[in-house]
């Protein structure tokens, strides 16, 4: 045996086929899903409550389902106003994304906020890719932003390219774990996020901002959306819009 055989890796048996590629005209939509929650305004306020061993109940309306006591709807807004965030810890939410890597990226970032992704090391579909409507400009006066238009930019070639790269890497026995990392930032990928009210909360406060990403605040804006009519006194508090 010499030190050259002994090197030489083996020959993969491909055991399955590779994706197909795909590559659809309309640009991948940034989606934010509900999944499901748990509590409501009542939870925030009896979790107040308790530190005087006192609990509320909903209070029955002849116009329509039970409405929140206008003493707790109070209390919520003073405990928001005031920074006393401990009571809204105990409602929570869960969301499916479906955003680009690029996104995701800048997400992950925020605390208390769980998170489990698909993986592309267990994971071969054929790879969708993000495409904006619109490309944005640099911005002259920040290290980071945008600012203005640029026309005429086309990378659906490029994507094309790098797809048929990754699904050929496959077909030759490369492991997903490898293949993957030819594929670009604007690559979707999706996760489930879970968290707390007031964890939602400084996300969206963050990125709904003006000068923040637009990919990511679309993100953020659906979140908002959703949240609303689930909290609807304890979500307004804590984004600052209600006196």
């Amino acid at each position: 045996m010499t030190g050259n055989n002994a090197s030489t890796p083996p020959r993969v048996e491909i055991k399955k086929h590779p994706p197909s590629v795909e590559i659809k005209e309309k640009p991948k939509m940034i989606k934010a899903t509900y999944v499901n929650h748990m509590g409501n305004d009542l939870a925030v306020a009896n979790a107040a409550r308790v530190s005087f061993g006192k609990t509320s109940e909903m209070e029955d309306s002849q116009w329509g389902p039970p409405t929140l006591k206008e003493s707790d709807a109070k209390l919520i807004k003073y405990l928001a106003k005031h920074k006393h965030i401990s009571p809204f810890g105990h409602t929570f939410a869960s969301f499916h994304i479906k955003a680009p890597v690029f996104v995701a990226r800048q997400l992950v970032k925020h605390k208390f906020l769980r998170w489990n992704e698909i993986s592309r090391r267990y994971v071969s579909t054929a790879p969708e890719f993000y495409e904006p409507e619109t490309w944005r400009g640099q911005s002259q006066d920040k290290k980071q932003g945008s600012a203005g238009v640029v026309a005429d930019v086309h990378i659906s070639t490029t994507q094309r390219i790098v797809a048929l790269l990754y699904v050929d890497l496959l077909a030759r026995g490369v492991c997903e774990e490898q293949a993957r990392m030819v594929l670009p930032q604007n690559t979707m990928t999706e996760w489930h996020w879970s968290g707390s009210l007031d964890a939602f909360s400084d996300m969206c406060k963050l990125r709904l901002k003006d000068d923040t990403q637009y990919e990511t605040r679309l993100v953020a804006q659906q979140i908002d959306t959703i949240m609303q009519p689930l909290f609807p006194i304890s979500w307004t508090a804590l984004q600052g819009n209600m006196t």
